[in-house]
């Protein structure tokens, strides 16, 4: 969790100051030993993180009774400073500190030390949530290295391209985020967390891709995230078997090893001096840690038997009635304890010596008389079943019975003399009345064995017997003969080791010297504590001086007894418990007090209760102490026994002694001997458990403040039995967690809440009886403690919601942000009953969310201006640098993108409340703060636009950004902000539309004037820029989704009202232009005629125009009326605008189509003029008849035949290349046709009368036949063909062919079929070519008309080169041109670039003009068509050079 304001230099400061501070606190309350800390001073709440507040002067921190422990405020610490500055004394005294900070630690590590190695009050908690591994800084950058050289390609992990965008997109919004590392340096982030969030990412993006048949999107899902797992696999996995250190055993319920090890780490103990302690301590001993817990309770008994004499011992309480009661809770405590120490077994934690026998089995072991009897049952005399044995009285003999168990090894036999060699022995053993054991048969000369027989025994002085046997040879014997025995009485103490033992033979036998190596091992019973021999005398038992065996034994952890045993003897024949005694030393000379003389033993002891004594005496000193530290152990006196002076010291020392003496020698006699009770277990536990805190914080698992289970353990151990109160321990753990959360350290708030919950319970006043802890009282210091933690604890809260975006990134970790909710919820409960109007947790909680606007939105403006500075830097310049409004803009465009995904990703990982009941009003109040936030936005926006020249249209990007994302969001939509949007940018789109319209019709007016007609797409220059820039206006103001459906419907109805006007404008110009063109004279030879491509291009306009129409004049398919106003009845009438001028394009197109074959038509009317002058009857006709007779100066009626089918292929070549609408083109041309068959019939009809001249006959043949081929060609039907018209004519050429005799003529001449065949082929092929767009004749044409269909719809025409317009780029401008990418609107008046002029125009105009001199006559053409070489006709009568006939038909010579 990060300020804006914190460094890691400070944290670093402050946390040296803590260190000292909490060395001087601690160090004085340990001198000081106070019962409990006095409630801390009043600090500044001003908000995390705290401020440090001076509490010491010149360097040093003051604490006495009143400071605080671990407190993190103080003056600036000495180790700042250089050491060179430091005076002897500074030096002196900072070594002191550190020094009592040294003797602390230790002295706190004793206490833990016994927590652990004596437990009975908890146990490990199996049950806490795991733990993951946390991400460090370095682990973020080795991850963020993985992912880049997977994305790179370095990788061998197979991948497609949807898994990389997800990747890419994972590493740009997640791995890059500032936020990350800001809760990486805070130890928030788990490795799990990672995981998740990218599983959370690809869940969506797969949701969106379409599905695939044999693939499920839940096994897309498995395979991606094993890819992710591929890439972020560790590098350097643990090799099996490996042993994890302590710190990684996060999760695992511990040892005791692994206990100790853990909090030598905590408290900084040094490993050699926690050996010294352990064994010293004599850890590893259970009756002797048992001892020391029942010493430490009794001292607390006294105690509290002091505060009840001395009122003036207890703490300070809410009320004064509570100091009897918190009697009783001490004594209740007590008694807890107490129950549960003596609810343990006896054997509980004690070492059996079982580990030091040897590993013997039981091999050929031959049972005589009885079977084998080796059952291992141990009795315990743990009377755990009873209530309370501290209320036993007397012990009767049976409490005391002992089952021991033996373990008799025979291996060798020595010196036999009296068998031979060969003879067969074994040996038995036997327990005193148990069943005998055989071992193996052996030879005499082989005498070994190594053979183990188990035996139980209740006899504390058993007796072993081994006997050997050897094998009687005869065959009727019965018996076999014994050749010795061996008689041993171990016990517990004697050696294990094997002995030779002397055998006992008979008289006369020849092995005197018999002697058998038998190993004996006597196991010691748990509830044993020690046994020996000892002189005794006392006053009711034992009352004669003498030796006896002696066992002490634990009837319970608070009951024993000493007894004395007789051999072969399972009751003790005494015994003494040992309730109330005290045991110690004393002098030789003391013990004649009790009888002058006293014959045996050296070193005296003796057992005291009132009336009544015992003395013991050992022959050894050594036994002597162990003796002495039994009975002290069980007496459970406070009071340690020192052995007497002597003038020599002891050569034999045990090893305990040793140990201590060891202890003594390094200093750590003083931490051991310390009595609990003296100290301040508070202050202590306070130091212990923020020194646990700090290590689990720094381990490699992201604990968000939870403890390890061991860690659990040993606080709620220590705590309980050293009666620290449950109240305080969650108040300190409070005000650590604070601390942590101030410096921006990660912690959960369900942990905080746990804690909180505790202490309100306690301090609001539960009675004892609801609490888990039974403590009802208060003191006056946690009440004032908790009222301070309250008020710091809702503070950090509002900081955390105001930065929660900071403090929870990303929504890790996963449900804080609903916890710290819940928690502040809590806070602001007066009592744990009476719950907080809920109008002031919102009232809390939005002003949180107010300033988390203003927090959020100045980081991110503060982003963008960083990436501004690096986008664009800054020359050093002197002065104020003066940024364009340009510029402004660009960032201003910037920061919105960067606001719109900072509000997506809120409602992407803060959304947990849309479901929730319990703050279901949080929704509510996110809503408010993304309004708060784009308030903010507005200023800056405004302030901004206001800088804008006038008349700049580069904002529009802005306004698309932000209105996109608005219009999506439920919960913003018609917002606040949302309307001030509209509102601001509503007067800039009316200005923009009103500039365009003024633009678009001035660049039609002055396009048409100076408009050439070339053909440009799909028509003409003028007409292209002007539907462009319609389409991509209406489809700018489309994309701006305008939020107001009126001022929208408002704006689409003007723009399509605008559109019919422009597009009637066009219309009327181009059809003028039109006549105008056409009015154009034709040439002497009307045949030559070829239709202009200006008249071609002009019809495309009309023909574009009517498709575009459609798209440009329709409201959402409904036609727009111009002769009602835009909001007039919009709601109830359907306008008709666009079928009035649908109705004014078909009118226009019908009227062009009608002028243009009126022109095509008048070149026939001339034909027929032509050969109306050969009508018979007219002088022109003879005269003409006559010429061609005699010198064929007009030539045949083939020629102007052929002159006119040239003519039609030409104009129809034309028509189908030049005009883009083949429907236009198929009826020009079935018009065209029924025009000229009409005008060919009428003319025939007019002269029915008078027969053909040969000149007419030959030339309509062929033209009729000729037209007919070429309109069948260009797909007319044959029904409009073959027209009532035309077989009229076709009838009437028949007649007159006939008539003239022409039939083998013409068929020479006309009959070849091969030029209507290559004319047939010809035209197929321009047909295939233009269904295919590539015909070479076609270039330009066809390149416009694909250039016109590749930009897109409603887009404009892309720029050359530069590819179609991206839409939500910003809208045509005036005046500009196309729009460029990321550039606002281009303005009318330049349009869109011309094309390049295709070689195919040039072309095209060259083959115009070839064939308008091509079809210029030179002369007269021969018969075949071509010309004489010399431009003269062939003599009549003479052969033609290709032997075909004459024009008159007759036959060449």
């Amino acid at each position: 969790m990060l300020e804006p304001s914190s460094s890691e230099e400070e944290d670093d400061d402050l946390n040296t100051q803590n260190s000292f501070t909490t060395q001087d606190s601690l160090s004085s309350g340990y001198k000081s030993g106070n019962s409990l800390l006095e409630p801390p001073g009043a600090h500044q709440n001003g908000g995390p993180p705290r401020a440090v507040s001076p509490m010491s002067v010149d360097g040093s921190t003051k604490t006495g009774p009143g400071g605080r422990i671990g407190d993190g405020r103080g003056s600036p610490s000495p180790s700042l400073t250089s050491e060179k500055t430091l005076t002897e004394a500074e030096i002196a005294e900072k070594q002191q500190r550190e020094e009592d900070e040294r003797k602390q630690r230790i002295q706190l590590y004793v206490f833990v030390l016994r927590s652990i190695a004596y437990p009975f009050n908890a146990k490990q908690p199996n049950d806490m949530i795991k733990r993951h591994h946390k991400v460090t800084k370095d682990g973020l950058e080795k991850l963020r290295t993985k992912v880049d050289s997977f994305l790179k390609g370095e990788t061998q992990i197979p991948s497609d391209e949807a898994f990389q965008n997800a990747v890419h997109c994972y590493t740009e919004i997640f791995l890059k985020s500032e936020r990350v590392s800001g809760i990486v340096a805070g130890g928030g982030l788990s490795q799990h967390d990672c995981r998740e969030i990218f599983r959370h990412q690809i869940e969506k993006r797969i949701r969106t891709l379409p599905e695939i048949d044999g693939l499920s999107k839940d096994t897309v899902m498995t395979s991606w995230m094993a890819k992710y797992d591929a890439i972020t696999k560790d590098d350097e996995p643990r090799r099996p078997g490996q042993r994890l250190p302590t710190s990684m055993l996060g999760n695992e319920v511990m040892s005791k090893e692994q206990l100790y090890d853990l909090f030598q780490q905590v408290l900084n103990v040094k490993k050699f001096e926690h050996q010294l302690l352990y064994n010293a301590m004599q850890l590893d001993s259970s009756d002797e840690q048992a001892a020391a817990i029942r010493r430490e309770l009794d001292a607390r008994r006294e105690k509290v038997s002091e505060m009840e004499r001395n009122r003036k011992l207890m703490p300070k309480f809410v009320l004064k009635d509570m100091e009897g009661l918190y009697i009783e809770e001490m004594n209740m405590a007590i008694n807890t304890l107490k129950g549960n120490l003596e609810s343990l077994p006896v054997q509980q934690g004690g070492k059996s010596e079982k580990s030091n026998m040897l590993p013997k089995s039981i091999r050929g072991m031959k049972p005589r008389r009885r079977s084998s009897m080796l059952s291992r049952s141990q009795s315990s005399l743990s009377r755990g079943d009873e209530v309370d044995e501290s209320h036993v009285t007397q012990l009767s003999k049976s409490d005391v019975v002992l089952t021991f168990q033996i373990e008799v090894v025979v291996l060798e036999v020595r010196n036999l003399k009296s068998v031979p060699g060969t003879r067969i022995i074994y040996c038995t053993m036997e327990v005193d009345t148990s069943d005998k054991l055989a071992t193996d048969q052996v030879e005499a000369s082989k005498p070994y064995w190594d053979t183990q027989g188990d035996f139980s025994t209740s006899h504390p002085l058993p007796v072993v017997k081994v006997k050997l046997y050897s094998e009687n040879p005869g065959m009727l014997s019965l018996d076999d003969k014994e050749l010795g025995k061996v008689v041993i009485r171990p016990t517990p103490l004697s050696s294990k080791a094997p002995e030779w033992y002397k055998a006992n033979v008979s008289k006369g036998s020849q092995d005197q010297e018999l002697k058998i190596k038998v190993a004996v091992r006597m196991d010691k019973p748990m509830n044993m504590k020690h046994c020996g021999y000892l002189y005794a005398m006392g006053k009711t038992v034992w009352k004669k001086w003498k030796k006896r065996y002696f066992v002490l034994v634990q009837v319970s952890q608070y009951t024993f007894a000493i007894c004395s045993y007789k051999e072969k003897k399972s009751d003790p024949s005494e015994m003494l418990q040992l309730d109330g005694y005290t045991v110690d030393y004393i002098e030789p000379a003391g013990a004649m007090f009790y009888h002058m003389n006293l014959e045996g033993g050296k070193f005296f002891f003796n057992t005291v209760r009132e009336g009544d004594s015992v003395l013991f005496a050992t022959e050894d000193e050594p036994d002597s102490h162990n003796w002495v530290m039994a009975f002290y152990r069980a007496t459970g006196q406070a009071h340690r026994p020192a052995p007497p002076v002597t003038t020599g010291k002891s050569s034999s020392l045990n090893k305990n002694q040793g140990d201590a003496d060891r202890a003594r020698k390094h200093g750590m006699e003083e931490y051991i001997a310390a009595d609990p009770i003296t100290f301040d277990h508070a202050a202590l536990f306070a130091k212990l458990q923020n020194l646990s805190l700090d290590w689990r914080l720094q381990d490699p698992f992201a604990s968000l403040g939870w403890f390890t289970p061991g860690q659990v353990f040993v606080l709620d151990e220590y705590c309980a039995r050293y009666g620290v109160r449950g109240c305080f321990r969650h108040l300190c753990y409070l005000e650590d967690l604070l601390e942590k959360c101030e410096k921006h350290q990660l912690i959960d708030p369900t942990l905080i809440h746990f804690s909180y919950a505790f202490c309100a319970s306690h301090v609001h006043g539960n009675s004892a009886k609801e609490r888990s802890d039974g403590v009802g009282t208060v003191t006056q210091e946690e009440k004032e403690k908790f009222t301070e933690i309250k008020e710091r604890l809702r503070v950090q809260l509002e900081y955390q919601l105001t930065n929660f975006r900071f403090c929870f990134p990303f929504g890790r970790p996963e449900g804080a942000l609903k916890s710290t909710l819940s928690l502040l919820e809590r806070v602001l409960m007066k009592d744990i009953s009476t719950p907080v109007p809920p109008n002031e947790v919102r009232s809390v909680i939005k002003k949180s969310l107010e300033n988390a606007a203003l927090v959020n939105y100045e980081r991110l403006s503060e982003e963008a201006r960083i990436e501004a500075d690096l986008a664009n830097p800054q020359e050093d310049m002197v002065g104020e640098v003066i940024v364009p409004p340009s510029r402004k803009l660009e960032d201003l465009i910037r920061l919105a993108e960067l606001c719109v995904d900072l509000l997506r990703q809120n409602e992407e990982f803060y959304a947990e409340f849309q479901n929730e009941t319990a703050f279901a009003w949080f929704s509510d109040l996110l809503v408010e703060h993304s309004e708060i936030f784009w308030s903010l936005f507005a200023v800056d926006m405004d302030n901004i636009l206001a800088e804008q020249p006038p008349d700049t249209w580069d904002s529009f990007p802005l306004f698309q950004i932000l209105n996109d994302y608005l219009r999506t969001d439920d919960n913003l939509k018609n917002g606040k902000f949302h309307q001030h949007l509209r509102d601001t940018f509503a007067p800039q789109v009316v200005r923009y539309v009103d500039l365009m319209e003024s633009s678009i019709a001035q660049s039609i007016h002055k396009g048409f004037e100076k408009e050439r007609w070339e053909i440009k797409g799909n028509g003409c220059a003028t007409s292209e820029d002007l539907f462009w820039k319609l389409d991509a206006l209406q489809s700018f103001i489309r994309d701006l989704h305008w939020p107001d459906p009126e001022f929208g419907h408002h704006l689409n109805q003007r723009l399509k009202l605008m559109a019919c006007d422009m597009i009637e404008s066009c219309i009327q110009r181009t059809y003028t232009s039109f006549e105008t063109q056409l009015k154009k004279g034709i040439l002497i030879d009307a045949t030559t005629y070829v239709l202009p491509s200006e008249i071609c291009a002009m019809v495309n306009v009309v023909l574009d125009a009517k498709n575009q129409s459609l798209k440009l004049c329709a409201v959402d398919g409904v036609d727009v009326d111009k002769s009602k106003k835009p909001d007039e009845n919009a709601k109830t009438k359907k306008h008709k605008y666009h079928t009035k001028i649908d109705d004014q394009i078909e009118k226009t197109s019908a009227n062009m189509r009608v002028l243009l074959i009126g022109k095509l038509i008048s070149v026939l009317e001339k034909t027929l003029g032509k050969l109306s002058a050969y009508d018979e009857g007219s002088m022109m006709g003879s005269f003409l008849s006559f010429a061609n007779k005699k010198i064929n100066v007009t030539g045949t009626g083939v020629d102007l035949g052929k002159s006119y089918v040239s003519f039609v292929r030409n104009n129809m070549d034309t028509i189908a290349k030049r005009i883009t609408d083949d429907l236009w083109v198929l009826n020009i041309m079935e018009k065209w046709y029924f025009d000229q068959v009409q005008m060919l019939s009428t003319w025939l009809t007019d002269r029915l009368d008078k027969s053909l001249h040969p000149f007419q006959c030959t030339c309509l043949a062929h033209v009729v036949k000729k037209i007919y081929t070429e309109y069948e060609l260009q797909g007319m039907e044959e029904d409009k063909l073959n027209s009532n018209f035309y077989q009229q004519i076709e009838q009437r050429m028949a007649t007159e062919e006939a008539t003239c005799v022409l039939q083998n003529a013409e068929a020479n001449e006309n009959g070849d079929d091969s030029d209507d065949e290559r004319r047939r082929k010809q035209v197929e092929a321009k047909k295939k070519a233009k269904a295919r767009g590539d015909n070479k004749d076609d270039d330009d044409d066809k390149l416009q008309r694909q250039q016109s269909k590749v930009s897109q719809p409603g887009k404009g025409p892309p720029q050359p080169g530069k590819g179609p317009p991206q839409p939500g780029k910003g809208p045509p401008q005036p005046g500009k041109g196309p729009p460029q990418q990321g550039k606002g609107p281009p303005q009318p008046g330049k349009g869109p670039p011309k094309p390049k002029k295709m070689d195919s125009d040039s072309s095209d105009t060259e083959g115009e003009e070839d064939a308008k001199k091509k079809t210029k006559p030179k002369g007269k053409p021969n018969p075949q068509g071509k010309p004489n070489p010399q431009g003269k006709p062939n003599p009549q009568g003479k052969p033609n050079p290709q032997g075909k006939p004459n024009p008159q038909g007759k036959p060449n010579p």
